[in-house]
């Protein structure tokens, strides 16, 4: 699937194929790992096949970093799996299948796809590489985490940080047509970016400031 998925972006381009197989890999082992180490339940579940599936999609879209892609299919391929993002967590309360290791896996694959299509916006030449702060915060979050641990404690459960999340995807798949449409380049380009951003800043802000005024 992954195969068919990357040589519908790109075409026959071994090198950008071989990049897509890789990142699932790496992927996939990371995952496996956590399962293995911290998951309660006997059945995996659709809610993580789901996730799982959606991993597929965010690793086919790293091969357009390589080859040039379809625009219209990178856009299609990002949109279905943020449409996706919704199931996997309803999924999992209907089965009864909730775990913090699929929390984790669905916010992984999340910020992968933020990054991987801030990289493609980037690299296709629609916006500048001032692009890629719309993909780094969560991985910015992490790193600072290991020096200042109480970054890295539970945060507790707010709607408006799924809402950014999303409008952080919209605004990077809107964020691909300036590449196919060129009256989507200069100010609406640069609009949508700065709202994102100032979105993800209000939402990252507001995190570190309860985790500020909570650390022990």
């Amino acid at each position: 699937m992954l195969v068919a998925l990357a040589h519908l972006l790109i075409g026959p381009a071994p090198g950008a194929l071989g990049m897509a197989m890789a990142g699932y890999l790496v992927g996939v082992t990371l995952a496996t790992v956590s399962l293995r180490r911290d998951y309660p339940h006997a059945s995996l579940g659709f809610c993580n096949l789901v996730t799982l599936g959606r991993l597929v999609m965010v690793c086919a879209l790293l091969a357009p970093l390589i080859a040039p892609g379809s625009v219209r299919a990178i856009i299609a391929l990002a949109s279905v799996a943020l449409i996706l993002d919704g199931l996997d967590g309803w999924l999992a309360r209907r089965q009864g299948c909730e775990s913090e290791f699929g929390a984790r896996f669905d916010m992984e694959v999340d910020a992968a796809l933020g990054m991987i299509l801030a990289l493609n916006a980037w690299v296709a030449g629609a916006v500048g590489p001032v692009v890629l702060l719309l993909g780094l915060p969560r991985y910015g979050f992490a790193a600072a985490a290991w020096r200042w641990p109480w970054i890295a404690c539970a945060l507790p459960e707010r709607f408006g940080r799924k809402v950014v999340c999303v409008l952080q995807i919209v605004a990077l798949i809107a964020l691909q047509l300036p590449a196919m449409l060129p009256t989507m380049a200069g100010l609406p380009a640069v609009a949508i970016l700065v709202a994102a951003l100032v979105a993800l800043a209000w939402s990252f802000g507001r995190d570190l400031l309860w985790l500020w005024q909570n650390r022990s």
